[in-house]
């Protein structure tokens, strides 16, 4: 026992309700910090839905720092695959970036053509273009894989126009969109779809191009 008459046991019970409460704490304070982010990754199923969505013609900045503009430059009448995603995220974002890379792999020669993938920045304040390419390069992003940033408020513009947008980037939803911007045709994946579930959508959007274009020849 010590002078005090405060024994070492004694002491050792409230440090260690203080560690815990520390402990707690501070699991508390990730789990707030990330969000619905964090809640989102447990969506892994890639549940899908057919939705609608609005493409603004707002004016952004790619990687390299070029001026471009979403409706004209980006999506064009291309099948456009999009992501969401902030460079300092390390749950969500690099998992959805990874299944980017693969279905980067699987499009080969197709992809930049019809076929264009997307990974838009929700945090279009820390992620200028160099912090963009750095992390681009991290996945050996190809030139049809357009990464975008730009003014806070175009690209939160375009993120309610895409059914994405929360007033915290941090709580962003895990979500792919997959649409054919000629017909309209969108699909929402939640969570994270698989490299073929993707794949299959892009196959089926082509093959209904290539039987309209059977069906009514060819545009002229």
């Amino acid at each position: 026992m010590t002078r005090g008459g405060i024994g070492a046991a004694s002491l050792s019970r409230p440090l260690a309700s203080i560690g815990l409460a520390v402990l707690v704490g501070f699991g508390a304070a990730a789990a707030a910090h990330d969000g619905q982010h964090a809640k989102a990754a447990l969506a892994r199923d890639g549940g899908a839905a057919l939705t609608e969505v609005d493409l603004p013609d707002v004016e952004l900045i790619d990687r390299h720092g070029r001026p471009t503009n979403f409706r004209a430059d980006v999506i064009a009448e291309r099948i456009v695959v999009i992501n969401f995603i902030y460079t300092s995220c390390n749950t969500v974002c690099p998992v959805s970036t990874a299944i980017f890379g693969q279905v980067q792999q699987r499009l080969g020669a197709r992809l930049g053509e019809e076929v264009v993938l997307v990974s838009l920045s929700v945090d279009p304040v820390t992620d200028r273009p160099p912090r963009l390419s750095a992390y681009a390069r991290r996945y050996n992003a190809g030139p049809g894989w357009i990464w975008l940033t730009g003014n806070k408020l175009s690209v939160d513009k375009l993120l309610e126009g895409l059914g994405a947008y929360t007033p915290n980037y941090r709580d962003h939803p895990a979500m792919v969109l997959v649409g054919d911007a000629r017909t309209g045709r969108w699909t929402r994946f939640f969570g994270f779809p698989s490299p073929d579930q993707i794949m299959s959508k892009v196959d089926g959007l082509l093959a209904a191009r290539a039987q309209t274009l059977s069906a009514t020849g060819p545009q002229r």
